[in-house]
């Protein structure tokens, strides 16, 4: 009997961004990372689109982009940020999708709940609201519409289904411990059907379910394999891909063979092992885990031991349901009591904390649910004389969520949506409105209460979204629901005393994330100035981040007002203030105090006043009174200021430096002055290796070798540091991108290149240079043409690459 196999990844992080700028602001618990999304991106995503099959000598055979082969989901939330910052990854997912598509019939993706909300726990509005973005997220990445939905923790119950099957949703995947009976579904009312109960361990896992629901709609189910699931998620089955290769065909040929109450019938035509687990397992959880996975996806589309890869959507298509299903209500896959781990404290915690409660999960739901009502009211009031329909246009908002920045899918909604002769401030406030919303759900992304701890990073980043959904309240005539979060957050008790209680930890780190003009104008000047410098009097620089944007125009009087930007110098001009809820700008005036000699960098303050009104009270801000991520990012925009400016000059001063470097005089093991060169270790690696010449295709180097081995001493006895490797590594990538992206690649320049760099840094990480030569490998050179020369294929051989 064929037996089928179905690998799913769940892909989401919850949205991080500053709701005032949407941008990620530096979180340091993902050092060297900046943030934790590019830390995972770099650990799992990425290298699931490109992961490497190695022969026996360790050598690349194969790269395969695992998304072609796996059913997978990915949040909406996450899938924005990656369209910003690694579209390249996101393309793999979308051809994953597009080429398992014409392969089975259907693509490999999976729609998620936008914003991974607990469905059970929230209000029908949200549940409708949370499906229609999704659905409207995933037609506009992967150009088609979705067969089946990811559930946020697997949460489930009959509304949540109702609100996915009227959303046209066919199917969805759950813990085989959430069902509770299954009968055969054979045309009598499910009333009437004889129900066998069923748990874990009697469930037969190997076929879909039907779940009949009270509208007269259905949806599919299918169930994953639990321990399977487990091992590969908590006990190291990835550390060997034959082991899970083995494991996984063993499960398969012991499916059974005929579905549960239908004996004497025959079997249906294939049987299906689904295996579910988070996707950043492969490589994040589990470092090379993208490894083991490749090696278990090539055997199943070799057909080995008679098992078959495919995806739900594909398999459902040939195998409708014969049995139906009742599951326990509300339940989920990471909570022994429902979905209690979302409002109690029920006992399900991440273990890392013995001794610790989570009696705090309660008054932060019931802040959070108290403040969203009185979004809702306010929505539903306000937008009453806004919008043709208020709920029609808030289920359609997901379009513009969807294609951020375009500004004909702004003019089709407000066409559709906004009542007749709505437009200028009347408009900012319709859209105001629909960010309050989309603000307000974002607080109740899952992470908030699934750990341990009111401080963490997750619960102060809900409290965040939150608190603009408040201001945006406020700005359009709302209540100010800030005291009622407070009074709720206040009998949530941190386990750390030193923290308090939420309301503690909203007053004091909260707080002080809300974005001001102020603010705005302060940040701004800091990166223009650390970045490319401020502009010259009279002239206008933009500093941009996704959700504002800031002009800043100096006085043209410099003499008088001090604007040149000089250490100590006060800084007068005027700032405009672009928000994309705003049709029209805002325009200040402001007088900023720069650091410099008697103003160190946290007293550095600025003073804002309406320009139009002279008489306008000031309001100030220090760096001080910053919040501790945005005080970080205005250090990482000084130092990367710097490192764009001084880099060309160091780079320069390297190349010079090594054509003066003599031998060694007799006993000498170090060079005078060495903390000097340390700083230029970087830039002297770079010159060696872009620099050093060579005489033939083979790497036989001419006179210049001792001169070149001279400086390769120097360098190795630097002792670099971890930093200073970094950034010699960064820029050795880029020097050999910049060689494989050339119109016509030199092979011989890259292949002499590539030999000086292994030599030059021993440690450096070869994975984007070997996916840039894989693809040229693939599909040929910028210009078109074959990279199968001898000297390509050298080259390829030199990056690992088995010819």
């Amino acid at each position: 009997m064929p037996r089928s196999l179905c690998i799913h990844g769940h892909f989401y992080q919850p949205p991080r961004e500053d709701p005032w700028l949407d941008d990620i602001l530096p979180e340091p618990s993902a050092a060297p990372a900046p943030d934790w999304n590019t830390r995972i991106l770099r650990e799992s995503y990425a290298p699931l689109g490109w992961a490497r099959r190695l022969d026996r000598e360790g050598r690349i055979g194969d790269i395969l982009n695992c998304y072609e082969w796996t059913s997978f989901n990915a949040g909406p939330t996450l899938l924005r940020w990656m369209d910003r910052h690694a579209p390249e990854t996101l393309r793999r997912m979308v051809e994953g999708d597009r080429v398992s598509a014409a392969r089975w019939g259907n693509g490999n993706a999976m729609a998620q709940v936008y914003h991974h909300v607990i469905m059970p726990l929230a209000t029908p509005l949200d549940r409708e609201v949370e499906t229609a973005w999704a659905v409207a997220d995933f037609a506009a990445r992967f150009g088609r519409a979705p067969e089946g939905m990811w559930l946020p923790e697997a949460a489930v119950d009959t509304p949540t289904l109702e609100t996915l099957a009227a959303a046209g949703i066919a199917f969805t995947v759950l813990a085989p411990r959430q069902a509770r009976a299954v009968a055969v579904l054979d045309g009598i009312a499910p009333e009437n059907a004889a129900w066998q109960p069923v748990h874990e361990g009697t469930l037969d896992i190997g076929l879909p379910y039907r779940a009949e629901l009270p509208s007269g709609r259905h949806i599919d189910i299918f169930f994953y394999n639990g321990p399977i699931s487990r091992a590969v998620a908590f006990e190291q089955l990835l550390r060997d891909g034959e082991i899970f290769w083995r494991r996984l065909a063993d499960a398969a040929r012991d499916l059974p063979a005929t579905p549960s109450g239908r004996e004497g019938e025959s079997a249906p035509a294939d049987r299906l092992l689904a295996v579910c687990t988070d996707g950043e397992t492969y490589g994040h959880h589990f470092t090379f885990g993208e490894m083991a996975l490749a090696h278990v996806l090539a055997q199943g589309y070799a057909g080995r031991d008679g098992v078959a890869l495919t995806n739900f959507a594909a398999f459902l298509r040939r195998n409708p349901p014969r049995m139906r299903v009742r599951l326990h209500e509300p339940s989920s896959w990471s909570c022994a009591h429902g979905v209690e781990r979302w409002r109690s404290d029920c006992g399900c915690t991440d273990g890392g904390h013995p001794g610790w409660n989570q009696r705090w999960r309660g008054p932060l739901r019931q802040g959070l649910d108290a403040v969203k009502q009185g979004l809702d009211a306010h929505f539903a009031a306000a937008g009453a004389a806004l919008f043709r329909s208020p709920k029609a246009a808030l289920l359609d908002y997901g379009q513009v969520l969807a294609r951020q920045g375009d500004t004909a899918a702004r003019e089709a909604f407000a066409a559709a949506h906004l009542a007749p002769g709505i437009a200028g401030r009347q408009a900012d406030a319709a859209w105001k409105l629909l960010a309050m919303q989309e603000a307000g759900l974002a607080s109740f992304a899952s992470c908030a209460w699934f750990f341990d701890e009111i401080s963490r990073i997750e619960p102060v980043n809900a409290m965040t979204f939150a608190l603009r959904a408040v201001d945006l309240c406020t700005a359009t005539g709302g209540p100010d629901l800030l005291p009622l979060m407070a009074e709720h957050l206040a009998r949530a008790a941190s386990n750390k005393p030193e923290e308090g209680t939420g309301a503690d930890i909203l007053a004091r780190t909260v707080l002080p994330r809300r974005g001001t003009d102020t603010s705005l104008v302060l940040q701004a000047l800091w990166r223009l100035r650390a970045e490319s410098g401020l502009p010259a009097p009279g002239a206008t620089a933009t500093h941009a981040w996704p959700g504002a944007e800031v002009d800043v125009t100096p006085d043209s009087n410099a003499a008088a007002t001090g604007t040149t930007g000089n250490p100590g110098d006060t800084v007068t001009g005027v700032a405009a203030l672009r928000l994309p809820l705003e049709a029209e700008g805002r325009t200040v005036r402001f007088a900023w105090i720069p650091p410099g000699p008697g103003t160190p960098a946290r007293a550095s303050r600025v003073a804002v006043r309406p320009a139009s009104n002279a008489d306008a009270a000031e309001t100030s801000l220090s760096v001080a009174d910053l919040p501790t991520n945005a005080r970080q990012a205005l250090l990482l925009a000084l130092l990367h200021g710097e490192e764009h400016r001084e880099g060309p000059r160091r780079a320069a001063l390297a190349r010079h430096a090594l054509g003066l470097v003599d031998p060694w005089e007799e006993a000498q093991h170090d060079m005078p002055d060495s903390h000097l060169w340390a700083d230029l270790a970087p830039q002297l690696g770079l010159a060696l290796v872009a620099d050093a010449p060579t005489s033939h295709p083979s790497g036989e180097r001419t006179g210049g070798e001792a001169r070149w081995r001279q400086g390769l001493d120097l360098l190795r006895g630097l002792q670099a540091s971890p930093r200073q490797r970094r950034g010699l590594h960064l820029l050795v990538q880029r020097h050999l991108l910049d060689l494989l992206g050339a119109s016509t690649t030199d092979w011989p320049a890259l292949c002499a290149a590539i030999q000086r760099a292994r030599e030059v840094a021993p440690d450096f990480d070869w994975w984007t240079v070997q996916n840039r030569m894989w693809e040229l490998l693939q599909t040929g050179g910028p210009s078109g043409g074959p990279a199968s020369s001898e000297d390509a294929r050298r080259c390829a051989a030199l990056l690992g690459f088995r010819i």
